[in-house]
């Protein structure tokens, strides 16, 4: 079974910044695509951002565009989210998930590991 550990997330002030990281003890963590998902209370997961197993293709929530960012290292095993520019609503639990098969999905049912979760809150 594949086990992903989020870390990165806190409290900060509306316009700044978080990086989270995705990390996996996976030896074949290169054929996996992963995600970035997240829920607040009272709603449904949302999808955030995903990237293929390669890095090369990425796919991003109409509500983050241009102000995240996902990334991999496929060496270190992580998954990164860099958020820049945070809005009261990105305060959230996000979660990564490992999607076997290599390519990106944006569909929390197109993906096999989940993570706990970190929580993100935004202030105003």
């Amino acid at each position: 079974q594949v086990q992903l550990v989020e870390s990165g997330g806190g409290l900060v002030q509306a316009g700044g910044s978080l990086r989270l990281s995705c990390a996996t003890s996976e030896r074949t963590f290169d054929t996996y695509a992963m995600g970035w998902f997240r829920q607040a209370p009272g709603k449904d997961r949302e999808f955030v951002a995903s990237i293929n197993w390669s890095g090369d293709r990425t796919f991003y929530a109409d509500s983050v565009k241009g102000r995240f960012s996902i990334s991999r290292d496929n060496i270190k095993n992580t998954v990164y989210l860099q958020m820049d520019s945070l809005k009261p609503e990105d305060t959230a639990v996000y979660s990564c998930a490992a999607r076997g098969g290599a390519k990106a999905g944006i569909e929390p049912y197109e993906y096999d590991y989940w993570g706990q979760g970190t929580q993100v809150t935004v202030s105003s």
